[in-house]
């Protein structure tokens, strides 16, 4: 399963399962662009490695107080960590590491999702019991 199909897979259980919240993916990264729309992209944008969905609920989990959640959406066979717990040391992985802590300092919840079940898992955690009983997506 490709990025992009899981990018589906993740926004069909959202529309079903939390059809108020509101949520965007971040699809440049996916799209083929002129040179000309590329350019103008990468003007617009700011630090590389941004996250690939947010979703704009705020929350309270535990003792802190979250401004919504960004996941890093991977296939599920991409490795994130090694198993003494340090980030493989792919460059871009790296970057995205960087932005995701960046992001938790700044008071988002910002998780790496590797495959549609991890990020189902963290996204119900995150906003709590969906609005129905478990349906297969």
């Amino acid at each position: 399963m490709t990025e992009h199909e899981m990018y589906m897979q993740i926004a069909d259980y959202m529309r079903y399962q939390y059809p108020d919240v509101i949520y965007r993916f971040d699809l440049a990264a996916d799209l083929k662009l002129s040179i000309g729309q590329a350019a103008k992209h990468k003007r617009l944008q700011g630090r590389r490695g941004y996250p690939d969905l947010f979703i704009a609920f705020v929350r309270c989990l535990g003792d802190r107080y979250y401004h919504g959640l960004f996941l890093e959406i991977k296939r599920p066979d991409v490795t994130i960590y090694k198993k003494n717990g340090e980030l493989v040391a792919n460059a871009h992985i790296r970057e995205q590491a960087a932005v995701l802590d960046e992001l938790r300092k700044c008071g988002y919840k910002a998780e790496f999702a590797c495959g549609f079940d991890e990020a189902k898992k963290i996204i119900d955690e995150y906003l709590g019991d969906p609005k129905d009983e478990e349906v297969e997506f």
